[in-house]
């Protein structure tokens, strides 16, 4: 066995790789053998490789104004068939849930009449918005891109952390995480049927044209990015290049009679559907926040009456909002008539007194957080708090306890991932993205894999050092099919495997992704010092999850 895993130890945690025993699990056994033929040396040349390659192409993240390369292990996380069949139900049901949910709050609020969850609750979310109440979209869909954080705890079950139904983003990384793999471990790809991920543009832009308003036949899609400044330009970049349609910042667009025209050198072109990647509050300076520079003033009245297609809705965040989690398995059960595929995390609701109680008692030992936070803001960790830091935090339960939820510290699953010269265990969440095109709730065949870089730690967000690895979903046996599905619906995203072998995945290979990004146009024009600001603001919600508990 090479050095890089002799030292190989599991902890506490479940191991993808390794069982309890030390054997290697069935679906890692072709990433094991070819880890077992290199060499320390050898790792490392390949690590430095993608560093630079990354860098040079643009796949970066922002930290501090700092861009910096997106960090990624060589070990790909490996999902075998039949647990990815389970992850793929329990996602897609759990869109059709919210989906529903949405729906209803802003139409009849059955859920609330009948006793499922109290009025209270939605409309006191911050992201509940009463100026889009009763806008039904075109072909019924609000949440037209889902991901679903998800975690595997010691006993090896899959659990959700929470839901980003709002602007979901890192796509771009599971894109590009492959094409840089495909070249850096040939050999195992070519042992594996691994299922590709290149055709998500195609399914997104698929899902966007049939949002398009009644009698749009051939609908105009753009793309609608805060600007350059944005730490996720990059995946706005790479969705509109690859999706082949217009990159548009909001003062491209103008709302002229309930509807929405993008300026260009030949006159204003009709938009009818806008991918939006600008939060909710900086969208239409008319009815949110009056000092954007970044939205469509007339946006939402342009919504209302059928002019254009928005994606995601606005509003969806108030499902997103952590309290709201905490209902989500009886929202499925109340609207699909059935048990939840994947469960919650145990989860403590701090408006319950009971609840409220013994978490205050037992500060120390768990981790609560704000229910509209994202990206790790506001959170405490019970174990690593300090006295002060715990008091601070009882007072603040106290005034505000709808504000707060409480969970358990939770072991995540590791994974073996390259720290110098040899192989170590690390903790990594997993974020499957889901497309909701109006008929079909259709889960990329991986997502992101997130990694906590330094020993021990939980927190996978790229700003405290994280990165990712490529999430390797394994194709089932030639005979059967995922979900169910005949041999002929799954031949066009069959595998992936090395692009000079004859059996590539024809699809793949004429819609795979290089490690390159639109440049920024050289007539862009310079911002004012406030637009910098909004756009470095708009972190895009859940684009960096924070401790996973």
């Amino acid at each position: 066995m090479a050095d890089v895993l002799s030292n190989y130890r599991t902890g506490d945690a479940f191991d993808e790789m390794m069982d309890a025993e030390g054997s290697v699990r069935p679906s890692y056994k072709a990433v094991y053998t070819a880890l077992s033929r290199s060499t320390p040396d050898g790792l490392r040349v390949i690590a430095e490789l993608l560093a630079n390659n990354y860098t040079q192409a643009g796949v970066t993240f922002d930290v501090g104004g700092v861009e910096r390369p997106f960090p990624l292990d060589l070990v790909p996380r490996v999902i075998a068939s039949p647990e990815w069949e389970i992850i793929e139900a329990g996602v897609a049901q759990r869109v059709r849930a919210l989906e529903a949910f949405l729906a209803d709050i802003y139409a009849d609020a059955r859920v609330i009449s009948d006793g499922v969850i109290p009025s209270q609750l939605v409309t006191s979310s911050t992201h509940f918005y009463r100026a889009v109440w009763g806008i039904k979209p075109a072909n019924g869909v609000r949440i037209h891109v889902a991901g679903v954080d998800l975690i595997r705890n010691p006993a090896g079950d899959v659990r959700v952390l929470e839901d980003n139904v709002r602007v979901p983003s890192g796509v771009s990384y599971v894109m590009t995480n492959r094409n840089a793999m495909i070249t850096a471990m040939p050999e195992a790809f070519a042992h594996q049927r691994i299922r590709p991920v290149a055709g998500y543009p195609t399914r997104l832009l698929t899902a966007l044209r049939k949002a398009a308003p009644p009698g749009v036949d051939d609908p105009t899609v753009v793309v609608l990015t805060p600007g350059v400044y944005n730490s996720a330009y990059f995946e706005h970049t790479l969705l509109a290049r690859t999706m082949g349609v217009e990159l548009v910042e909001g003062r491209d667009l103008e709302c002229r009679r309930g509807k929405v025209f993008m300026r260009t050198t030949a006159g204003l072109q009709r938009v009818d559907v806008i991918y939006r990647r600008i939060d909710d509050e900086f969208l239409d300076p008319v009815h949110f926040r009056s000092d954007s520079m970044l939205g469509v003033p007339g946006l939402v009245n342009a919504v209302r009456t059928g002019g254009v297609a928005l994606a995601n809705a606005i509003g969806n965040g108030v499902a997103d909002d952590k309290l709201i989690y905490t209902y989500v398995p009886d929202l499925i059960k109340y609207y699909l008539r059935e048990d939840a595929i994947i469960p919650n995390v145990d989860t403590w609701r701090l408006e319950e007194e009971g609840a409220r109680q013994e978490v205050l008692d037992r500060l120390e030992e768990l981790v609560v957080k704000p229910v509209d936070g994202s990206g790790g803001k506001g959170i405490v960790i019970g174990p690593r708090a300090t006295k002060s830091e715990l008091d601070a935090l009882r007072r603040r339960v106290i005034e505000d306890p709808r504000g707060w939820i409480a969970q358990p510290v939770v072991q995540l699953s590791t994974v073996p991932t390259l720290i110098e010269d040899c192989l170590q265990p690390r903790h990594v969440d997993l974020r499957p993205f889901a497309v909701n095109n109006g008929e079909d709730v259709w889960v990329l065949p991986g997502g992101l894999t997130r990694v906590a870089l330094p020993e021990g730690e939980l927190v996978v967000n790229s700003s405290q050092g994280g990165g990712s690895k490529d999430t390797w979903v394994l194709s089932p046996p030639p005979h059967r099919s995922s979900s169910g599905r005949n041999s002929t619906e799954h031949k066009d995203e069959d595998v992936d495997h090395d692009q000079s072998q004859t059996d590539v995945d024809h699809a793949e290979s004429q819609t795979a992704v290089p490690l390159t990004v639109a440049a920024v146009p050289v007539g862009v024009k310079p911002k004012f010092r406030e637009t910098q600001l909004q756009q470095q603001d708009q972190q895009q919600q859940g684009r960096q999850s924070g401790w996973k508990c």
